[in-house]
């Protein structure tokens, strides 16, 4: 087992590179097979563990840059700043506008098992931390708060009267293959029904709304000058 000193220098090395590691690899680095002396020289540096996989990855806790939702990916590894896959499921089910059903959270957050999702959700319904309906045949779970619960099936049920579609989670390779054609132009950035029209030609379908999407997440805003180029 590496000293404490050491044990800081390469940890804080490894994560500064790979941004993540499992048990395997800090048993590794740290020259040691005891899950009790990785955890007592990570706490010094501040950790998180993933809300993915179990909670079988971990990084440092200034390394995710999270998102509106308080969640960050490497991989398809999640971290979340909720911590745990029961918090993250009730913050954003409760800061939804109009709940979440299950299929939205397996995409949204990226879980490999749906298994691990249906015992979290039982679990906290069970728990009384969220709250579970039926409307019109669609599994919507909302908060525990019933304000925030009546609003939340009024909006969903606004979506289901206009018949729009459910805003969907795009991957981070459709996201880099939007946000690199979109700013294949040089100068000026063309507008979402473009960049869709050019990467349907390219036998990549991405509805306008995903593309619309995509620009609001990162500040985009078409037709607006992108900066000189050397």
């Amino acid at each position: 087992m590496l000293p404490p000193k050491q044990s800081a220098e390469v940890l804080v090395k490894m994560f500064r590179k790979k941004y993540i590691a499992n048990l395997n690899e800090l048993f590794d680095v740290l020259d040691t097979r005891s899950r009790m002396s990785v955890f007592r020289r990570l706490k010094p540096l501040g950790y998180l563990s993933s809300f993915t996989d179990a909670g079988g990855y971990y990084t440092l806790q200034d390394i995710p840059k999270f998102d509106m939702l308080g969640l960050w990916f490497y991989r398809d590894v999640g971290f979340s700043r909720a911590g745990t896959l029961k918090s993250t499921v009730i913050d954003v089910v409760h800061f939804s506008e109009a709940g979440k059903t299950p299929t939205e959270l397996l995409n949204l957050l990226r879980l490999k098992v749906a298994n691990s999702l249906h015992n979290t959700l039982s679990g906290l319904i069970k728990g009384k931390h969220l709250k579970r309906h039926r409307l019109q045949g669609l599994a919507l779970y909302t908060s525990i708060d019933s304000d925030i619960a009546a609003k939340q099936i009024a909006a969903r049920g606004e979506k289901i009267k206009s018949g729009l579609p459910v805003a969907t989670v795009v991957s981070i390779e459709v996201t880099l293959t939007v946000l690199v054609e979109a700013l294949r132009a040089g100068k000026i950035l063309v507008p979402p029904s473009t960049v869709a029209a050019r990467l349907k030609a390219q036998g990549m379908t991405i509805s306008v709304d995903e593309v619309e999407q995509i620009f609001s997440q990162y500040g985009l805003d078409a037709e607006k000058k992108t900066g000189e180029q050397p």
